[in-house]
């Protein structure tokens, strides 16, 4: 072969070798190492990816997004990803540390992490980015100073969704469809916040209504903020808590604190935080394989609060459980029908404002009962429904609305005490018991504020301006 030829061809034989390897992964993940801190603090960030450097932009989340805190040109390296990260976390180094403002207003933040690169060497020549975010709350630097309402966040359930290393406590999103008993908080978590509360936060800072915040976790381990507040808000999809959780909330409210449940599907299953918090257990409809069942000391049972062998239906809390509700527009259930409540007590104050007349119904326009509720057994008497509290609301709890729902068979019948075939009824409501507590007993509440319905918008401010004196 001509020598001038072979030179070219093996010029072209690594060319294609170069290549054929193309620009290489461009990633970058992390998670927060406290879902909740306070002014004055350092949140630590740990950080993988496949840049040398990359950009970290603090954001609060509200009616207005504001930057807090940035940094570029973080040193970054990628870290191994545990088989088990799923159930015991990442357990990446701490990658750097934000110094939380004193000046910080309490709220939902994220950090953003950025990075970018010009592709391959050779081709795949571009400008390319990767980001994404971790999720935290900045407690108040004076708790109930500012506001006397507390709106916690349901960081419990955004784990539980979260498949992150190939597992949540749901089988249709796991890896082979395995379902994961144990979830870590110390992994990219999916937030759920924009979904579900956002649109509420926004409303009520257009509204002029001030909040301080924390997450689930605060309510177990911080019990002590309780007692700066007035009210304690839930907002969207509050469905895992701990029986610490349930346990002072329970205590605020007998001593006169008033809870408003903007919120559906609410404390559902029972979970067990373990490693301080850092992770949490829920067995769900699989109870017998937790290693509580085996004891038969079922209190901490990790499975439905509404279970017979747990003997503390939500229902006690909450004034409705989720045996007694079920879904609107979601699980194939009442799909194209109107997503609305009926009016029976126009008369009292919840409806203060509204003009609404019995029998009338409202939020249809933006479906405000689903995607889950939560309901109580009724009896109907001259038309009106009031609860039987056979099945653990309290003897004070007036029904104010009502809309039907109904279970898929697929979510209900591990149950082995369910009726098959029963449709139920979200039910709106209130009662009191040292402190008063209202329930919209529906997930999808703040879609009417999203969508500046009148009555959603005003029942929201009636219920917020009367129990948070």
């Amino acid at each position: 072969m001509n020598p001038l030829r072979l030179v070219l061809c093996i010029l072209v034989l690594a060319f294609r070798a170069h290549a054929e390897d193309g620009a290489p992964p461009l990633f970058i993940e992390g998670y927060a190492g406290q879902l909740s801190v306070a002014p004055g603090e350092e949140l630590a960030l740990h950080v993988s990816t496949s840049a040398p450097n990359f950009t970290v932009e603090i954001i609060r989340w509200g009616a207005q997004n504001q930057t807090a805190w940035t940094k570029k040109d973080v040193p970054g390296q990628t870290h191994p990803v545990p088989e088990d990260a799923s159930a015991m976390g990442c357990r990446w180094p701490e990658t750097l540390r934000v110094p939380i403002g004193k000046n910080w207003k309490s709220g939902y933040y994220t950090a953003h992490f950025l990075i970018e690169d010009r592709g391959g060497k050779w081709t795949q020549r571009g400008r390319r980015t990767a980001e994404s975010e971790a999720c935290f709350v900045v407690r108040a630097a004076e708790p109930g100073v500012r506001s006397k309402v507390l709106l916690q966040l349901c960081t419990n359930t955004y784990n539980a969704y979260t498949n992150w290393g190939g597992f949540s406590v749901y089988a249709y999103s796991g890896l082979a469809k395995n379902q994961g008993s144990r979830v870590s908080f110390e992994r990219p978590l999916t937030s759920q916040f924009s979904r579900w509360e956002l649109p509420f936060v926004q409303w009520c800072e257009r509204s002029g209504i001030e909040l301080d915040y924390a997450t689930n976790g605060d309510l177990e381990f911080r019990p002590e903020l309780l007692a700066h507040y007035k009210l304690v808000l839930s907002v969207g999809h509050d469905e895992y808590w701990s029986a610490p959780m349930r346990d002072n909330v329970e205590a605020f409210i007998a001593k006169g604190g008033n809870v408003a449940f903007f919120s559906g599907n609410t404390c559902c299953w029972q979970i067990r935080s373990e490693d301080e918090g850092r992770a949490f257990t829920c067995f769900k409809q699989h109870y017998a394989l937790d290693p509580v069942f085996q004891t038969r000391d079922f209190k901490t049972l990790s499975t439905a609060w509404s279970h017979h062998l747990v003997q503390r239906p939500e229902n006690q809390l909450t004034g409705v459980g989720f045996l007694w509700g079920g879904y609107r527009h979601s699980h194939g259930q009442f799909i194209g029908e109107p997503a609305e409540y009926t009016v029976h007590r126009p008369e009292h104050w919840v409806f203060a404002g509204t003009d609404l007349k019995r029998g009338e119904k409202f939020g249809a326009h933006d479906s405000i009962v689903g995607y889950e509720t939560d309901g109580c057994e009724l009896e109907w008497r001259d038309g009106l429904p009031f609860a039987t509290h056979r099945d653990g609301t309290p003897e004070t709890f007036t029904v104010l609305g009502t809309c039907p729902v109904r279970w898929h068979p697929d979510d209900c019948e591990w149950y082995e005490r369910w009726e098959k075939g029963r449709t139920g009824a979200a039910c709106m409501g209130i009662y009191t018991r040292g402190g008063t507590v209202f329930t919209a007993a529906t997930t999808d509440w703040a879609r009417g504020l999203r969508g500046e319905d009148k009555t959603v918008e005003r029942i929201t401010r009636n219920v917020i301006e009367r129990l948070s004196k």
